[in-house]
Parts: structure tokens; sequence; C-alpha cells
């Protein structure tokens, strides 16, 4: 059976068609995000050129591409789009400035979860909804599955390049199931399976590992004066004392309740380009060592 994303790019369906890449070209492939950089990167080698839109220190949650960017685009022969809330106002104008581009979508094929709202430590009881959460690539296994995604489309652009790519896809599959075994041993033991964060990121994450997370900000936004004592009052009989931060948010809220609960802050980052390095900080930070 031909794997969804690459018999779209096969057949020009809803996706634009991706012409053959020349003998000697190194293919131009755009993602939103650092982590998805890295997955191509991996999977691609020296044969992919990728570029990034969201870098260092900004949020995807507001950012706008630059003029360079848009230009830069319109020589790309891939682009893989992953739900960060920027594309949905720039995905229709980037479409129509770049007619021949592939854009792929990594949410294909995953179940997604629903946001946290703040203070809410179980995504399964939520009594409003907050969207879907887009964080896919906090998962491992969910990484797996985009792997798949990548070889595939990198494949289809440059047949000739199949081994190549296969031989990138193994290699970063083992290291992801590396990484999985590794989180599992690590986290098995632990007898409180909450942890709290300001912005909720690490959702999927936690449903790979039998965790919860508890949200402090929702829609981006902070919580009120009720909100905030409620979140205290809860985390203060759970006895949780480690909140995750991350440097694309402001950790105003965070920082009043970890003086308020005797706590402390932690900055994990989940749009770093390492990505198995931030699962791996993560870890045992809630396993309760220092990296």
């Amino acid at each position: 059976m031909i794997p969804p994303l690459l018999r779209a790019i096969a057949t020009c369906g809803w996706l634009f068609c991706a012409t053959a890449v020349s003998a000697g070209e190194r293919l131009a492939v755009f993602v939103s995000i650092l982590p998805q950089k890295y997955f191509v990167e991996r999977v691609g080698g020296t044969e992919v050129e990728v570029s990034v839109l969201v870098g260092p220190g900004h949020s995807p949650e507001t950012y706008e591409p630059t003029p360079q960017q848009m230009v830069r685009l319109n020589g790309a022969r891939l682009f893989f789009r992953i739900g960060a809330p920027f594309e949905e106002a720039w995905m229709d104008r980037i479409r129509r400035a770049n007619p021949a581009l592939a854009i792929l979508d990594q949410r294909e094929g995953i179940e997604l979860r629903e946001m946290e709202s703040a203070g809410e430590a179980d995504h399964a009881d939520h009594a409003h909804s907050q969207g879907k959460d887009p964080h896919i690539w906090t998962s491992p296994p969910l990484v797996r599955h985009m792997a798949g995604q990548i070889r595939d489309a990198l494949v289809a652009a440059a047949p000739d390049r199949q081994e190549i790519f296969q031989r990138g896809y193994t290699a970063l599959v083992a290291e992801l199931d590396a990484l999985d075994r590794e989180i599992r041993e690590r986290l098995r033991p632990l007898p409180e399976r909450r942890f709290l964060v300001f912005h909720p990121a690490w959702g999927y994450f936690a449903d790979a590992y039998g965790l919860q997370q508890i949200s402090i900000e929702a829609e981006g936004k902070s919580p009120g004066p009720r909100t905030l004592a409620q979140l205290i009052d809860t985390t203060k009989a759970s006895g949780i004392r480690l909140i995750l931060v991350q440097s694309q948010f402001s950790d105003r809220s965070a920082r009043a309740v970890a003086e308020a609960i005797g706590g402390r802050i932690e900055a994990v980052d989940p749009l770093a380009y390492d990505l198995p390095a931030s699962l791996r900080r993560l870890a045992q930070l809630l396993a309760g060592g220092q990296p």
C-alpha cells in the first residue's frame, strides 16, 4: 500500500505537485519549528537543505514569516507544517504565493488531544475545550510516525535517493526507540505522576508515559487571581514542587506559584532543535535528578 503522503504527492491531490529533483541538487525543505528541522535532517542527511520559519527565541503562537522567508519559500520543494498556531493565519498566503510547493501536514494519521485549561490535571475531564493540542513532537512514539512521513515525502521528491533516506529513517527510528526506552525506565518508579507547567506543551509526552501535566496558563493567558489561588492550593496538597517553564513565555505567574508553594522553576524547551536532549532533560527533572 502506498503511504498517504507519498500518494498525495504522486497524484497531486489536495497537495501541490513536487517536481523531481535533479542529480546533485539538494532538496530544499521548509519546516515550521526547529524540532522538525532536526527530524528532517536526520532522515535526509546532506541531501536536504532545511529552513525553519520559527527560529530560536520566537513563539509559534504569534510568529509572522519575514519577507525574506517568503521569498525563499518560493524555491522550496516541500513544506512540513505541524499545526503551530501561526500557520492558521499564514497557510493560505503561503499556498497562493508558492503554487508549486508541496505542503505536508505532519498531524496526518495522529489522533490529536485537547489542550489543558489552567489548573486542569486531567485532559479527559475538561469542561471547556481549549482546542486541539499541536505539540505532537514531544512524544517519541509520535515522532517515529512523523519520521515515516518525512521519509516518504523525501523519496517522492527524489526517488533516486531512496536508499539514503531509508538509512536516515532507520537511524532516526533507532535513536527514538532508545530514547523511549530510557525515558520509560527513568519514569517508571515515579510515585507522583502529575507535573506542573506554565504553558501546556508536554501533553503528548505525558500521555506516552502515563503522566498528567497541570497547566498554569490557558490559551496563552495567565490565570486570574481566583484560578491562581485554587492552583496554589491544589499544588500544595499534591506535594508538587517543580514548575516547568520555557523561554518563549513570561514566567511571572510560574514564579508566583513557585514562591507560594516553596517550589522551584526549571526551563525545558519543547522548541529546541535537539528535541531528544530536551525530552531527556525533562525526564531527568521529573525523576528528581539534575541533568
